[in-house]
């Protein structure tokens, strides 16, 4: 595996290679994180993974600062993994040139996390816009976790008609069905037990909307989920994954999306 903290050199170097596939990442490698990187190993010629904690995407400066790091570990998943490049830049490395493509932020960014994250997806977009400049893959690996993130970079990478396919990964999920994620190891043992127990409550609740047991109320599940233990509770919506909207009256085929706060961690997930 080779190195690159230049993106001259990088480009330099996968100038004449027109099947790479590229997995962004802000490090601290989970089994979420191998399994894209497994997928564009099998489905590309050469793969780059780039580790960029990128600022522009948080709200606080404190949980930038905050967000875990292990850079090492890392390394030594890559290697095992046989990723060809990691792509590691430095903060001016990324955002110091103009970028060819224009942000487009779809009006579906100011609903779920968009309420509450301001400017979040505008840094998300931005980043992710820069790096593929940068890499110029045929393909980005993406995971359903973030699924609005996931909605938003397709329809930046459509309406600026991006030669780059957008290939969506299943979440990876322990034996509780909490899905793998970095800040997750900023967990105490009891915080990671009251997010197993929210879990499972979350599960049966979609279950009991398909069979039409209950009616979806915020409130209601809001206060249940803070009784578990979450410090504070964003949003629990119902929305069908293809149409962006609330499911019509009737139809079953629709993810919860949630967002809640368990200590300091911000967890989100949908299913």
């Amino acid at each position: 595996m080779k190195l690159f903290t230049n993106k001259k050199k990088l480009q330099k170097e996968i100038k004449n290679i027109n099947n790479i596939g590229f997995v962004p990442t802000m490090g601290s490698l989970h089994k979420g994180h191998k399994n894209l990187i497994k997928k564009s190993v099998r489905e590309s010629k050469k793969t780059i993974v780039s580790i960029f904690v990128n600022p522009k995407q948080f709200d606080s400066k404190e949980d930038f600062k905050n967000y875990p790091k292990s850079y090492k570990n890392d390394i030594k998943i890559l290697k095992g993994l046989r990723v060809n490049y990691l792509y590691k830049p430095y903060y001016d490395d990324v955002y110091k040139f103009k970028t060819k493509n224009k942000i487009f932020l779809d009006r579906f960014s100011n609903k779920l996390c968009g309420q509450y994250r301001k400017g979040h997806f505008r840094g998300v977009i931005n980043v992710v816009n820069r790096l593929l400049e940068i890499t110029k893959p045929k393909k980005i690996f993406l995971g359903n976790k973030d699924f609005q993130q996931l909605i938003l970079i397709k329809k930046h990478i459509k309406k600026n008609k991006i030669n780059t396919k957008v290939i969506s990964c299943k979440t990876i999920r322990d034996k509780n069905f909490v899905a793998y994620s970095s800040r997750l190891k900023k967990l105490k043992n009891y915080e990671k037990t009251n997010l197993t127990k929210i879990i499972k409550t979350l599960k049966k609740y979609k279950k009991n909307l398909i069979l039409r047991k209950v009616n979806h109320n915020f409130v209601k599940i809001k206060n249940k989920l803070l009784f578990l233990g979450a410090k504070k509770v964003d949003y629990v919506e119902i929305i069908d994954s293809k149409t962006l909207k609330k499911p019509k009256k009737n139809n079953t085929k629709f993810n919860l999306f949630f967002a809640f706060y368990i200590g300091k961690i911000r967890f989100i997930d949908n299913f």
